[in-house]
């Protein structure tokens, strides 16, 4: 596609064949020289019109006078183009009879009914102004307010800065300005209107001035015959990268033509839009957005197919490869819930963990979207609302990634719908989907770097660095950590650029700096007391401690996930933590297409980029000490410059790898975007058959489900009411905790009626408050576990006996619960001899009585 902002259109009947184009001129010598003043006219006025007869005269009156008086007289000064919609009254003879005094007010008549689009599309292409006015036959904004367009157009030319999006596309900066809008007042399409141009209300082509040349490619480019056309040229516009300025104009309460001489009957009162028009003005909004709402609805397609033997049966199904973590998180929705609906603070509960409780600030509970979700949680139960999350997030977060590189970057729609895609269902994104949902709903993120690239562009830093603010702690109550490794990403980019374009990464450096100290203004007051009590407050801790093998072996790079389509479980197994931690596994193809694009688009600022950004993550990735695959060497990582630095010593470092997820993805949109425009069939077909070899072996499988295991009917059925009082604690045996934590659904299923001793959360652990999952072990939790689990039961001893009893006394126990599991026999005849008693067979379960005076 050629470059459409560098045509000129002649006023050509070419561009409208269903319109007719009549200039009149009192005689043939002004016809004859008419044409070689023409294309030097420095501004056109276009006016639309349909059945204006009885506003048209002194509306042409009003403008010839202000042209006149501001612009000159002279034939080159000015034009008025009156496009007519086929009007049924005088409209065209009052234009006509205007013309032949005036030989620079011109009409152009289409012969059919099509619209307000239509009408501006004939004007806009018939016109030769080097800027182009367009205003309405009513007046509604006065000529005078041409003076404030004026200034704000000239201003715009003269903005510095970043400018056409993240890459700006070329070595030569572009500062002319395209459009100033008049600002409008109609909310409702404010709101459908142009939901690609954030910070641009819509229906503002009322009274806008426009660079002529970008005018005429901009409405060239126009389908919509209707009232959308506005939104669809201003978000045409918007993606080309061209700068748009939005300026206060003066209106008229009721549009009533200047009284004084000139053709036409007198003024009749407003005419309102009849229904038709606003239905029409609805339905183009909606085919506007209607390829937006496909990819949407193929993302949705997509997230469901990953999660349909979750929805299948909610009841009874239970993420396979979700180890603990859906129990967890369920256990975070309802405990959210409980906190809210109960009046308590939501930032802390000793729902498990007795009696220490659990710093919910600390952990992933993303109160961002349990505390709004309370409803849907309290209709239908903690495992819908997990569903939901997982389900809903992962198709946002594709969505919001296809709207910043379509916004940004290509002009293919469903090129940036594949980068979104790869950038939000990549292998890494898909193992975590099995249970965080906190590093699968990242539909803030594009919202965020969107945000910091219009701060580098410097036209509203204040605007862009309080939404900027208002962002990023959203996103803190939705997870820290891909706020934290995104920002990292982020930051690579940047040093990535200043060394790939150091004269356009300075000039946005001062309005970004300006931008960042205001977002952190905003954020500031917003987090300061969360952010307290998740670091200062009860049951804090300092950092998390993961191990030596928490970075991304290096054949992990070039390898498939287990949930990918060529992916083998096993051998993904053996190169991660676990199956919610297979962080890279991009697979060989992938990575070679990526190097493979990088080399043949090399020459673009934002591709050199991103290869950095890329390959610093990769390297990260791998840990503070990397092992040499098939020897015994192992070698120092770049992670070892981090692992001490503050909030980086809890991240574990093989997340970092993905960073690369949208990496590819745009480089992905970006290749496809350029194939899809080459012109030779062969080329295109071999680039198409390259991308479809790298991503059908990563494509995403459904996630295995297993049956659930069932909550105990002593629970189901209230009998623990009997055993546990308020205030005290249920202690399940074994305990709760990272290897198992069935009890947490027991009490998410119990409502939180009683409180659990032990528990699965991140808790502070010794006098140095590390870190760790759980809660601190005690000798009875940790004897439990171990004869669960196969070890023999020791001789029970007095002093056994005693510290049996004081663990009880710790926790507050109320009640030691037995359900019916392996080994059963063994823990019920030693749990026996600690408590000195025989148990109550309560339902399924054996019952110890343990509370004050009991043991």
């Amino acid at each position: 596609m050629t470059d459409m902002a560098d045509t000129t259109h002649a006023p050509d009947t070419t561009h409208t064949p269903d319109t007719t184009h009549t200039t009149h001129t009192p005689d043939p010598a002004v016809a004859a020289a008419a044409p070689a003043w023409l294309g030097a006219v420095r501004l056109s006025v276009v006016i639309p019109t349909h059945d204006d007869a009885h506003r048209i005269g002194p509306t042409l009156d009003a403008f010839r006078a202000h042209l006149d008086a501001h612009l000159g007289s002279g034939p080159g000064d000015w034009e008025l183009v009156v496009s007519d919609d086929a009007s049924t009254d005088e409209t065209a003879a009052l234009v006509e009879a205007a013309a032949a005094d005036e030989p620079r007010i011109r009409l152009v008549r289409s012969p059919h009914h099509r619209g307000k689009g239509a009408a501006l599309r004939a004007g806009v292409l018939a016109c030769a102004g080097a800027r182009v006015l367009l205003a309405d036959a009513g007046l509604r904004t006065p000529p005078a307010e041409l003076e404030h367009l004026e200034q704000a157009l000239g201003q715009a030319a003269s903005d510095s800065g970043i400018d056409g999006g993240i890459d700006g596309g070329s070595d030569t900066d572009d500062a002319r300005a395209t459009a100033a809008l008049g600002r409008s007042g109609n909310r409702l399409v404010r709101a459908l209107g142009i939901p690609g141009i954030p910070g641009f209300r819509a229906d503002t082509c009322g009274f806008a001035l426009f660079d002529g040349d970008r005018a005429r490619a901009a409405f060239g480019a126009s389908v919509l015959d209707g009232p959308a056309i506005d939104a669809e040229v201003l978000r045409w516009v918007r993606r080309q990268g061209w700068h748009v300025a939005e300026v206060p104009v003066t209106r008229t309460r009721t549009p009533k033509p200047p009284v004084g001489p000139g053709p036409g009957p007198a003024p009749r009162p407003r005419r309102t839009a009849p229904p038709g028009d606003r239905r029409r003005a609805l339905t183009e909004l909606f085919r506007l957005n209607a390829g937006g709402l496909a990819v949407a609805a193929v993302f949705l397609a997509l997230s469901a197919y990953v999660f349909h033997g979750l929805w299948a049966d909610l009841d009874g199904r239970y993420l396979a490869d979700a180890l603990q973590d859906q129990n967890q998180w369920e256990w975070f929705v309802g405990v959210a819930t409980d906190n809210i609906t109960h009046l308590r603070n939501p930032l802390f509960t000793t729902a498990q963990g007795m009696p220490d409780g659990v710093n919910l600030m600390a952990n992933a509970t993303m109160l961002g979207l349990t505390v709004p979700l309370i409803p849907v949680t309290l209709l239908f139960g903690e495992t819908v609302t997990f569903a939901l999350v997982l389900t809903l997030g992962m198709a946002a977060s594709a969505w919001t990634w296809y709207w910043l590189i379509r916004r940004r970057l290509v002009q293919s729609r469903w090129a940036a719908a594949a980068g979104g895609a790869l950038a939000a269902f990549a292998p890494p994104m898909v193992s975590h989907a099995n249970g965080h949902p906190n590093f699968v709903v990242l539909f803030m993120l594009p919202l965020v770097i969107d945000r910091a690239l219009r701060l580098c562009e410097g036209r509203n830093v204040v605007r862009d660095g309080v939404l900027l603010g208002l962002f990023a702690t959203y996103q803190i109550f939705l997870g820290e950590e891909p706020l934290l490794i995104a920002a990292l990403g982020m930051l690579v980019f940047s040093l990535a650029y200043l060394l790939v374009d150091r004269r356009r990464a300075l000039a946005a450096a001062r309005p970004l700096g300006l931008g960042l100290v205001i977002a952190a203004g905003v954020c500031v007051p917003l987090l300061i007391f969360p952010l307290y009590w998740q670091f200062f407050g009860p049951q804090s801790y300092h950092s998390v401690l993961h191990g030596d093998n928490a970075g991304n072996s290096p054949r992990a790079l070039v390898e498939y996930a287990a949930r990918s389509l060529f992916g083998d479980a096993e051998t993904a197994g053996r190169l991660s933590l676990n199956t919610t931690e297979q962080n890279a596994f991009y697979g060989w193809p992938l990575l070679a297409l990526g190097v493979i694009v990088c080399v043949w688009m090399w020459r673009r600022r934002l591709v050199r980029a991103l290869a950095i950004t890329g390959a610093v993550a990769l390297a990260l990735s791998l840990g503070p000490w990397v092992p040499v695959p098939r020897t015994d060497v192992v070698l120092p990582g770049p992670w070892r410059l981090m692992v001490k630095l503050p909030l980086f010593e809890s991240v574990i470092e093989g997340r970092v790898a993905m960073v690369c997820a949208p990496v590819l993805g745009v480089l992905l949109a970006l290749a496809l975007d350029r194939i899809v425009r080459t012109r030779t069939r062969e080329l295109r077909t071999v680039g198409l058959l390259a991308v479809a070899a790298a991503l059908i072996p990563v494509l995403p499988l459904p996630l295995a489900v297993r049956e659930r295991a069932p909550v105990p009917a002593f629970i189901t059925s209230g009998a623990w009411k009997g055993y546990v009082k308020d205030g005290e604690a249920l202690v399940p045996v074994p305990l709760p905790d990272p290897g198992q934590a069935d009890a947490l659904h027991w009490q998410v299923e119990a409502d939180f009626g009683f409180r659990l001793a032990g528990g699965y959360f991140n808790g502070p652990w010794g006098p140095d408050r590390i870190g760790i999952y759980g809660a601190t072990p005690r000798h009875l939790s940790n004897l439990l576990r171990d004869v669960r689990y196969g070890q023999q039961p020791p001789e029970i001893t007095p002093q056994w006996r005693d510290q049996a009893r004081r663990d009880l006394e710790f926790w507050k126990a109320g009640a030691v619960v037995l359900p019916f599991q392996d080994r059963g026999i063994e823990l019920r005849d030693m749990i026996t001899g600690l408590l000195g008693r025989e148990p109550q067979k309560v339902e399924d379960v054996w019952v110890w009585r343990v509370g004050p005076g009991q043991v």
